[in-house]
């Protein structure tokens, strides 16, 4: 999910898009027809806030939904063309309550990074705008790394020149923009393995490229429950992302069901409160059916959020509140390709 730079094609075809979708920005002409779904949830989805060019960033660069001044940009102009809900208004409105408002847009935020406390917090209350972020409850007051992170700062500190890949293939480079594709390459055939190979070979990835890392290093990339709470207390809600962030289509059905059930019993815990909602780990059409959502609906859920790409009229999220859509949000994109993808314009991309 970032743009691939060293693809001349695909790098030519960005440009021509940067350029359509600014003209139709400045021009307004992203917002014709507008009105015609102004009965929608625009839900936008961030990983991390931060600078992902800042010298000693040494996590995973593509995980950077905006930087910080980006970020309170899209914030302002949500407040000037949408309407900003929170979980508990859709809930609500879910169970027959009060109607959401038109223009309806819900922020949301994955896996529970640091950045969201330090960077995106303080922006949200300027804009006095509620918000939810989804934990992955075994990276939160541990070690424990996600293994995109890992790799990065593998890739980004050892001083080898070349790696293997699952499939056999063992790729070399010769400065660091090459190494920094094949880190994307690597981290992305990581991503299609089955979950307990992809373990495997993200264990033994220090050691193949021979980088020592430092103690405690992810721990203090994501937030702590103190600072859970005292962001709940402010009104940011949170929601489940598993225990462990596995794709749960990947894995067997009962231990999706724990990672699942899990999360959530964790989150109620520290927070003394009931969460109702869920956001499926990489959430793409295949990464979701039938049966997870059924175990997402069991456990006591009341919504939850795929990737797949957004906005989703209220019709379609009364037909099913399981497969709400987002709009996945990259450091790459301009304003006006905000503009544009926070549009129905988004439902077109493939």
């Amino acid at each position: 999910m970032y743009l691939d730079k060293t693809n001349p094609k695909k790098f030519s075809r960005s440009n021509v898009i940067k350029k359509l979708t600014d003209f139709a920005a400045s021009t307004g002409i992203v917002r014709i027809g507008r009105q015609l779904w102004s009965e929608s949830l625009t839900v936008l989805n961030y990983h991390r806030i931060d600078d992902p060019h800042r010298k000693d960033f040494d996590s995973f660069q593509p995980n950077v939904s905006a930087h910080p001044v980006e970020f309170d940009r899209q914030m302002e102009y949500l407040s000037r063309w949408f309407n900003v809900v929170s979980l508990r208004d859709v809930v609500d409105w879910l169970n027959g309550g009060k109607t959401l408002p038109p223009y309806a847009a819900l922020i949301t935020f994955d896996d529970g990074y640091l950045d969201n406390y330090k960077n995106a917090y303080p922006i949200l209350k300027k804009y006095k705008f509620p918000a939810v972020i989804y934990l992955t409850t075994g990276h939160i007051d541990t070690n424990a790394a996600f293994y995109w992170d890992l790799a990065a700062y593998c890739f980004l500190n050892t001083k080898a020149d070349h790696v293997s890949f699952p499939d056999g293939r063992e790729l070399s480079w010769k400065n660091p923009a090459e190494r920094s594709q094949i880190a994307k390459n690597w981290i992305y055939a990581m991503k299609v393995l089955p979950e307990s190979e992809k373990r495997e070979w993200v264990s033994r990835l220090p050691e193949q490229l021979k980088v020592s890392i430092p103690h405690d290093f992810f721990r203090n990339l994501m937030v702590n429950w103190d600072q859970v709470r005292e962001m709940y207390n402010n009104g940011i809600e949170f929601g489940g992302h598993t225990v462990n962030h596995p794709i749960l289509t990947r894995v067997p059905l009962e231990q999706a069901r724990t990672e699942i059930k899990e999360s959530k019993a964790k989150i109620e815990k520290e927070l003394g409160q009931p969460i109702f909602s869920f956001a499926y780990p990489n959430g793409m059409q295949a990464d979701l059916n039938a049966d997870i959502q059924n175990i997402v609906a069991g456990v006591g859920y009341k919504a939850a959020f795929t990737l797949q790409n957004g906005p989703t009229t209220l019709k379609e999220v009364k037909l099913n509140p399981y497969t709400i859509r987002r709009v996945f949000i990259s450091h790459a994109h301009t304003l006006s390709q905000y503009a544009t993808i926070t549009s129905m314009v988004n439902r077109l991309r493939p």
